[in-house]
């Protein structure tokens, strides 16, 4: 198939920034026209994990905190980053207990996803977590969090009218809006697009 073909060609790749959570790589490449170019690449250690607890009365929980990168406040579905190598629903599992104190007995995975694709690798998946119960709270020493409890529908409503501006959140949320039998009810586990964990 002709979009499996790669059009561009690697000269040479060099790293003049890392840390040890992303790493910058600057690529000269030949471009798929044929002329010599560079690229600029990020390149994730992590890969995104987001969550869209909902419970037995059809409410949700968002996650609000401060963005450096963005000089914002933001409210968002907890998330967190998967180091590579490690298991995304793990660490879906222990980024929800941390930031809520919610812990999930069921788990359905709502999607995969890339994010800035044309300048970053990050990868991503998506859970609906359900059959909540509540616990303490284990927040990051770097993180200073507030969580809001309501209902799934109103948080939908955010992602619409701009409230909610977190690209993750605002997938995630519009899938659970768009599954069959998903919206305020919890999944019934026969959609085929929802995969059961």
């Amino acid at each position: 198939m002709a979009e499996a073909v790669n059009p561009w060609s690697t000269k040479s790749v060099r790293t003049p920034y890392e840390n040890p959570w992303i790493k910058i790589e600057h690529h000269e490449v030949v471009t798929p026209g044929g002329s010599d170019g560079i690229y600029g690449l990020v390149r994730y250690k992590n890969h995104a994990i987001g969550i869209v607890p909902v419970d037995a009365d059809g409410y949700t929980y968002l996650v609000g905190q401060y963005r450096y990168a963005l000089d914002a406040y933001s409210w968002e579905i907890p998330e967190g980053g998967c180091p590579v190598g490690e298991d995304p629903l793990q660490t879906a599992q222990r980024e929800l207990k941390e930031e809520t104190g919610l812990v999930a007995t069921r788990w359905s995975q709502l999607m995969e996803f890339h994010l800035s694709n044309s300048v970053s690798d990050e990868w991503g998946v998506a859970y609906l977590a359900e059959g909540l119960r509540q616990e303490a709270a284990e927040p990051e020493d770097t993180e200073d969090l507030r969580v809001r409890r309501l209902r799934l529908e109103e948080a939908i409503a955010m992602t619409l009218d701009g409230r909610i501006t977190d690209a993750l959140s605002i997938l995630a949320l519009q899938r659970v809006a768009l599954l069959d039998g998903t919206l305020g009810k919890g999944t019934d586990g026969k959609n085929s697009q929802n995969k059961t964990v």
